[in-house]
């Protein structure tokens, strides 16, 4: 991968006059901690949204912040691509971290979390009996999560998105991993649930996207590794989920899909609105093997113990037949069209 050029005098200039104003430096340095929204802006700053707004705008047309939507809400990070970045981040890293009022904006911020976390655990209470009734019938996450480790294995992981994020329990689990780490569900609330268990698990520099799983907002090529966590037993089509998710899948890079197993547990359609009743392994991995990838691994994993009412829980790992050397051809073909 080529080295990012060296930004221009007109471009270092541009970058330095819409940072060098009090409250922008501010936002700023609150975006180090994660990506926040106009109205966490709004509180931790004690201005109006009109003003924080302007600020924002500012910023993001100077390409040091990035913009996201999530339904009627809209969220702010600071970018992490482009020439922008390479000023920007020495620069923030250099702030006295002890500066009074710089001190004050973390304390609010920490404020602005709690209430955050505090409405997500209610939301999250309200699921929880159903949740821990389907947890009780298969293996422990534990278990689960030491199998989604081990079929991976140790090759590094440069792009991951975790397709259908949920609470986010696999970005907690692989963004230590991961250089970069995106989460998309359609869900507003799930989103937030996501947001205040990663920020509670001090993970602040994961992206989270309101998207459908149908249509996912990235290029192609996009990710080494893509996740389907217990998603696809909700869709009216997974197969279409997976080609859809394939497309984002970068030449030699993979694929991981955790699932159930076929089963007969009639109530989760009506009381959790799983609209498939598990998985064959033959099936996923038929439809891997359409969707451009070749099934290099299969596991199933059985309840601890033996009930009338199990679950078990199924993994596939798929491997883009494309080879890594593909990629510069790709990229350059893109640039073409």
């Amino acid at each position: 991968m080529a080295e990012t050029a060296s930004p221009s005098l007109d471009l270092t200039l541009s970058i330095l006059r819409a940072a060098a104003e009090e409250t922008r430096m501010r936002i700023l340095a609150l975006l180090t901690e994660g990506e926040l929204s106009v109205s966490d802006l709004t509180d931790i700053l004690g201005q109006s949204q009109p003003r924080i707004s302007r600020h924002l705008k500012l910023l993001v047309e100077a390409g040091l912040v990035e913009r996201h939507r999530e339904g009627a809400w809209a969220f702010f990070r600071l970018t992490d691509r482009g020439t922008a970045q390479r000023i920007l981040r020495p620069m923030l890293d250099s702030l006295d971290r002890s500066d009074p009022q710089l001190l004050e904006d973390r304390t609010r911020l920490e404020t602005v979390r709690a209430q955050r976390a505090q409405a997500a655990q209610a939301f999250f209470s309200r699921l929880a009996p159903d949740w821990d009734r389907i947890r009780s019938l298969h293996a422990p996450e534990t278990v689960v999560e030491a199998a989604v480790l081990d079929a991976l294995g140790p090759k590094p992981i440069r792009n991951l998105v975790d397709l259908g994020t949920g609470t986010g329990k696999m970005l907690q689990l692989l963004a230590p991993r991961a250089a970069r780490t995106v989460g998309l569900d359609a869900s507003h609330a799930m989103l937030s649930v996501a947001r205040a268990n990663l920020e509670k698990a001090g993970l602040s520099r994961i992206e989270l996207r309101q998207g459908d799983i149908y249509a996912p907002p990235f290029p192609r090529n996009s990710f080494d590794l893509v996740v389907i966590h217990q998603v696809l037993h909700y869709l009216d089509d997974p197969a279409r989920a997976i080609r859809e998710a394939a497309r984002l899948v970068s030449p030699g890079g993979r694929m991981l899909v955790v699932d159930f197993a076929p089963h007969n547990l009639e109530f989760l359609r009506e009381a959790q609105a799983h609209r498939r009743l598990g998985f064959a392994p033959e099936q996923v991995a038929a439809w891997l093997d359409e969707a451009g990838l070749d099934c290099t691994l299969t596991r199933q994993l059985a309840p601890q113990k033996k009930a009338d009412e199990q679950l078990v829980v199924s993994l596939w790992l798929g491997q883009d037949r494309r080879v890594a050397t593909d990629w510069p051809l790709i990229e350059s073909n893109k640039e073409v069209a």
